[in-house]
């Protein structure tokens, strides 16, 4: 029996998983008999006994998992590895979200004395978060009991966008990007000679010998025995009568539905492939890559990389943050790369070989780069890490201005969450659910009862619909905590427009009359 105070957690639905377990078991078998007695590696009832093994191991790592806490501290055990860690060791247990394929994935992150992050195998949750709720408080509880917590009361939430999250798949996507990119570039001289010696190609003659036939113009008669044509994504087939020149060749749809069954055609080969089949009523061309399209493949994924490094940089601009609060998107750069694109490509695909070969070209890189600077340094200016309180409010004249704010909490004046702005200037601040003008529908703001304890980042817990940038104002409503998201700017003239409805008492300073 389980001590009291203590936390056990294992997978639901364990008896499925154990089933799937056998499943897996018998797969096992049937792959070892038919690649052992009866088939080889390439018979199908041994790649289906392979891949249900293989699932079978899944089912085997989720049946065995468990987590187990108490007063020694926390107890993890799966089919890898054991691990048992003191409270003494622990800072801090975080909720930590993955994205999933239809639902969010939610599970528990241990922060260690040593600053390392530490994902528990167990309690996970997917639609229905309840469960996880209740065994994730109870992990907190037993830590504030015999260990010390860095954080009080809700569990620090780790997004996708937050500080604390580890950028594994942008490394490996940004390397993967750079390698595809010189990759393509070294081939880009040789796609060059390949073209410059097709347009110079000549057909074939009689005393054309048999050794020098690959690099001329070899011309082949056939009749197309039937075509295969591919509704879906696949190639479509043109066959020939007798397999000659050749069996099959694949063609696009459109080109295998123009050719006809019985169909004399010509047929052109170079290089020892079929380059041309001309018939009464259509000509296939085969494609040959052209030196530009490798130069602007090869550009696209340097500038692919380039966002991921973007990324990264970003990232490492925030690395002061803590774990939860979110950095700044990393778009602007998206978009100094995409006026990059603009000149860059059309540049490589017309000149591949020799893009500075001409005064025209060098003026027009030098000026694209300069514009890519230019873009950059804004970029590099819209995703700095702003301190929470720098920005000055705008002094008030008098006129109505829209500021996009949200109200995180339900409330009497953001009834349902429907307030999308906050309009401020002639008039007491109030909630609206549109971008004005005009105070239609507009809520006003008791600000004589509010009170700003505080101001901070965005952070995992404020949810999806705080956009990054945006920082939150703490208040006080009357002993409710209530959250008001706005970027820095916006929020300080919010706040500022609070503070002096409070301080008058929702009376007009001139007149002394009480507002409406």
């Amino acid at each position: 029996m389980a001590e009291i105070g203590e936390v056990i957690c294992r997978a639901p639905s364990r008896r499925a998983l154990w089933w799937g377990v056998g499943v897996g078991g018998a797969g096992a078998a049937v792959a070892a008999l038919r690649a052992g007695h009866l088939g080889g590696p390439l018979d199908p009832w041994f790649t289906a006994g392979a891949l249900v093994a293989l699932l079978g191991l899944v089912f085997l790592y989720a049946a065995t998992a468990r987590l187990s806490a108490g007063a020694y501290g926390l107890r993890s055990r799966t089919l890898l590895r054991r691990r048992t860690v003191p409270w003494s060791r622990i800072v801090d247990l975080r909720r930590y979200i993955q994205t999933g394929r239809n639902q969010d994935i939610h599970r528990v992150s241990v922060l260690l004395e040593d600053g390392r992050a530490w994902r528990l195998p167990l309690p996970t949750s997917g639609a229905a978060t309840t469960d996880f709720d209740a065994d994730l408080e109870a992990l907190r509880a037993l830590h504030r009991r015999y260990g010390s917590p860095a954080s009080d009361g809700e569990a620090p939430v780790i997004t996708p966008r937050s500080a604390g999250r580890r950028p594994v798949i942008t490394w490996i996507v940004g390397v993967v990007l750079l390698i595809a990119s010189a990759v393509a570039a070294s081939y880009v001289a040789d796609a060059a000679s390949e073209q410059r010696a097709w347009r110079a190609a000549v057909d074939c003659t009689d005393a054309t010998p048999a050794a020098e036939r690959r690099d001329c113009l070899d011309t082949f008669d056939g009749v197309i025995e039937r075509t295969d044509v591919n509704r879906g994504r696949g190639s479509s087939w043109l066959y020939f009568t007798d397999d000659r020149p050749i069996h099959r060749l694949a063609v696009s749809q459109d080109d295998a539905a123009a050719f006809r069954a019985g169909e004399k055609v010509e047929l052109v080969f170079w290089h020892g492939s079929a380059r041309t089949v001309t018939g009464e009523h259509r000509v296939w061309h085969d494609h040959l890559i052209s030196p530009g399209e490798l130069a602007v493949f090869s550009a696209l994924c340097l500038l692919g990389a380039g966002y991921a490094g973007a990324r990264l940089l970003v990232r490492r601009r925030g690395r002061g943050l803590r774990d939860d609060e979110l950095l700044p998107s990393a778009l602007p750069f998206a978009g100094a790369l995409g006026v990059t694109a603009v000149w860059l490509l059309p540049l490589l695909h017309l000149h591949s070989t020799d893009p500075l070969g001409s005064p025209g070209r060098v003026v027009w890189a030098a000026a694209g780069a300069a514009v890519t600077a230019a873009v950059l340094g804004l970029a590099w200016r819209a995703t700095r890490v702003r301190a929470p309180g720098e920005a000055r409010a705008a002094a008030p004249d008098g006129r109505d201005h829209f500021l996009a704010a949200r109200f995180l909490e339900a409330t009497a004046y953001n009834p349902n969450h429907f307030g999308t702005h906050v309009v401020v200037g002639d008039g007491p601040p109030a909630v609206t659910p549109h971008p004005g003008p005009g105070r239609f529908a507009a809520r006003r703001i008791p600000a004589e009862r509010l009170t700003v304890t505080g101001v901070r980042r965005a952070r995992g817990s404020d949810g999806d619909a705080v956009p990054r940038g945006w920082h939150i104002a703490e208040l006080d409503d009357d002993g409710a905590p209530v959250r008001l998201a706005a970027a820095p700017a916006d929020l300080a003239r919010i706040t500022d427009a609070l503070e002096r409805e409070r301080r008058d008492g929702g009376r007009d300073p001139e007149t002394a009359t009480t507002r409406p």
